[in-house]
C-alpha cells in the first residue's frame, strides 16, 4: 500500500470518529437543567482558581459558560461542546461551540471555556448572529496569566474575555479562533 493511499485512509477514518463522536456526544447531550447546573459549577470552579475571571464577571453583561468541550485530531480535527449564557445570574440561553480543523495534530482533549461578554455591542452580537465565529464580530482576548495579572475594571476595553479551564488529555495547542457558537433549544 502505498503512503499517499495510507495517508488517505488514516485521514478517513479519522474523520469518520470525530463526525461519530460528534454525533454520539449530541445524542447524549444534557437537558437544559443539567446543562445549567454543570455551567454553573464550572463557572464557580473558574472563580476558585482565577480571581480575575470573579472580578471581570461583576462588569460583565453577560458569560457564556461551556463547562466541557471535547477536542479530537487526527490530521483532521473538531470540537464539541454546549454551554449556557448567563445574564445577570439567571439563564439567558443555550449554545453549542463547535469547530474543525486540519494539519499536523494528534490526540483528544476536554476542557471548558468561559467568555465574559462586557459590552452590550458583544451580547447583541451573540443573539443577533446566526452563529458567531470567534475571531470574527466583537473583539475576543483569550486571558493567560500574563494577560491576568495586567487586567483590572478600570483597563477593560475590549467586548469579551475568554478563560480556558479544566484542560485534560493531550493535544498540541489550543485555541478558540475558528469556533462557531450558535443557539441551540433546550
Amino acid at each position: 500500500m502505498t503512503h499517499v493511499l495510507r495517508f488517505h485512509l488514516l485521514a478517513a477514518l479519522a474523520l469518520m470518529l470525530i463526525l461519530s463522536s460528534a454525533l454520539f456526544n449530541r445524542a447524549l447531550a444534557a437537558d437544559a437543567e443539567t446543562l445549567a447546573r454543570d455551567s454553573r459549577q464550572a463557572l464557580q470552579s473558574l472563580y476558585q482558581s482565577n480571581p480575575v475571571a470573579e472580578t471581570l464577571s461583576r462588569s460583565a453583561k453577560a458569560v457564556l459558560v461551556f463547562p466541557n468541550i471535547v477536542k479530537a485530531g487526527l490530521v483532521f480535527g473538531g470540537s464539541y461542546g454546549e454551554g449556557t449564557l448567563f445574564k445577570g445570574g439567571e439563564v439567558a440561553g443555550y449554545y453549542n461551540s463547535v469547530s474543525g480543523s486540519w494539519g499536523w495534530q494528534a490526540g483528544a482533549q476536554s476542557y471548558g471555556y468561559a467568555v465574559f461578554l462586557m459590552t452590550d455591542n458583544a451580547v447583541n452580537y451573540l443573539s443577533e448572529s446566526r452563529g458567531w465565529e470567534v475571531g470574527v464580530g466583537p473583539t475576543v482576548v483569550m486571558v493567560d496569566e500574563g494577560v491576568a495579572r495586567q487586567l483590572s475594571t478600570t483597563t477593560l476595553q475590549d467586548d469579551a474575555y475568554a478563560f480556558i479551564f479544566d484542560q485534560q488529555g493531550l493535544m498540541a495547542g489550543l485555541s478558540l479562533e475558528g469556533s462557531k457558537i450558535s443557539p441551540i433549544r433546550r
